[in-house]
């Protein structure tokens, strides 16, 4: 934290809860120090009106995972070419399983596309790169990774944001803290979606009351619309390489060998390819 912004805090009428800000982003790096940090961020998310009941039933007991910071450091698939890249995610397989499902939820999707403007093709091809359509959704505890990579002195005050929006997740009731687990870096639901993005995009499109990426295809599907539609999706548009919509796919995933890969996956689910 910069001293200017820790001296707006420290004049701020919320004396307490700018405190408690002022500790939890101080990172760390020695893991011996990562429960009195969780401590800190503790105090600084019921300052920030996460319940109390919350906090303790999701961060209680979390510990550090040095997995978790190797793995952070060793990210390569994106720098494959894209016919490496491109053969492995959109296989053959993948392309007549996305086939059967762009059939099975038709008449979902096109209420999706109705309401967001993004077709199925891209919504299905997305949800297969992503977890093979739910199968590897990642089973890692998303507390534990990103409070992991919040203390880690990195990319602290990224994941400090997205620890504060997994609590909100929990407190609004959409996935309880048992039930959000996912990719090691706090990855939710069929579509991977960081727990800043939940927040923010993740309808409840099935009306069962809860928007859950985790159980509900439907909420996924919606979900990844809601998204994509967030970050300037035209209705009707090309998603192939150089259109608006590609753009799109790179605020999804700004490798371009995923945005073109997902161009390719939508292709061959309407024949193109």
């Amino acid at each position: 934290m910069t001293s200017s912004k820790f001296r707006i805090l420290a004049v701020s009428l919320i004396l307490l809860a700018g405190l408690a800000r002022a500790e939890a982003v101080t990172c760390g790096q020695d893991p011996s120090q990562f429960p009195q940090w969780l401590e800190s961020f503790k105090a600084y998310a019921v300052s920030s009106g996460i319940s109390r009941r919350t906090v303790d039933s999701a961060l209680q007991g979390i510990t550090y995972d040095p997995r978790v910071i190797k793995l952070d450091r060793n990210q390569k698939h994106f720098k494959q070419p894209f016919e490496v890249y491109s053969k492995r995610v959109v296989s053959p397989g993948r392309v007549a399983r996305g086939k059967q499902l762009l059939n099975q939820y038709s008449n979902a999707l096109a209420r999706i596309e109705k309401t967001y403007g993004v077709p199925g093709p891209i919504l299905i091809a997305i949800w297969g790169m992503e977890t093979d359509f739910g199968a590897g959704s990642g089973n890692m505890q998303t507390f534990r990774s990103v409070a992991t990579l919040a203390f880690d002195c990195r990319r602290t005050d990224f994941f400090q944001d997205q620890l504060l929006d997994a609590l909100k997740i929990a407190e609004r009731g959409d996935l309880s803290p048992a039930e959000m687990k996912g990719a090691w870096a706090g990855e939710l639901g069929q579509t991977q979606f960081m727990p800043s993005s939940y927040v923010r995009f993740a309808v409840d499109f099935d009306g069962d009351g809860h928007a859950d990426l985790r159980h509900s295809p439907v909420d996924v599907l919606a979900s990844t619309a809601n998204y994509l539609k967030g970050y300037g999706w035209q209705r009707g548009g090309s998603w192939e390489e150089g259109s608006a919509n590609f753009d799109v796919l790179r605020q999804w995933n700004k490798a371009e060998v995923y945005a073109k890969s997902a161009a390719l996956f939508a292709d061959k689910l309407i024949g193109k390819q």
